[in-house]
C-alpha cells in the first residue's frame, strides 16, 4: 500500500486569515531572533493588510498553516515596470521538506506576472544555505556585479 502524498495549498490571504498568519510570522520574526510577541504580528500583518502595502500568500498543508511569503511593491525607475520583492518567505518546521516553500514561491511568481512586474527579488542570509539551494534550483540569480547597502534609520 503506498503511502499518500499531501500537497500543499496556496492562496492569497486576507484579513480571515490573520489567526493563522500571526503565529506563523511571529515564529519568522524569532527565526531573526526577535523576541515572540504575538501582538507585534498582529498589529504589523493588519497595518499592511489595511494599507494595501503588501501581498500575502499562505500554505495550507493538511489543512493546518504551514507558511506564507509577503510581497512589496517597488519600481525600476531604469525600467519604468514594477518590480514585487519577496521579503518573507517561512514554512513551520513540521511542514518542512512537502513543497511548501515552493508552493508559495511559485504563487508569487505567478502574480508578480500577472501583475505585469518585470522581476522578482529576494535576498537571503549568506549562511542560509538551506534557502539558497532552494532559490538557485528554481532559477534565481545573484546579482554579481551591485553592492547593497543600508542607512540605519532607528
Amino acid at each position: 500500500m503506498s503511502e499518500a502524498v499531501t500537497v500543499p495549498t496556496v492562496r492569497r490571504a486576507g484579513f480571515d486569515d490573520l489567526d493563522a498568519l500571526t503565529p506563523l510570522f511571529d515564529q519568522y520574526r524569532g527565526f531573526y531572533d526577535q523576541p515572540s510577541d504575538e501582538a507585534v504580528a498582529r498589529r504589523f500583518l493588519t497595518q499592511r493588510l489595511e494599507r494595501n502595502e503588501s501581498v500575502v500568500f499562505i500554505a495550507h498543508l493538511d489543512g493546518r498553516p504551514a507558511g506564507f511569503t509577503q510581497l512589496y511593491p517597488t519600481f525600476s525607475s531604469v525600467r519604468a515596470a514594477r518590480v514585487w520583492v519577496l521579503n518573507d518567505l517561512f514554512v513551520a518546521d513540521g511542514a518542512r521538506r512537502h513543497g511548501v516553500a515552493q508552493a508559495l514561491i511559485d504563487a508569487a511568481a505567478a502574480f508578480a506576472r500577472h501583475d505585469g512586474a518585470i522581476r522578482l527579488e529576494l535576498e537571503t542570509m549568506p549562511d542560509n544555505r538551506v534557502a539558497q539551494s532552494l532559490y538557485e534550483a528554481g532559477g534565481w540569480q545573484r546579482y554579481d556585479d551591485t553592492l547593497r547597502y543600508h542607512l540605519a534609520l532607528a
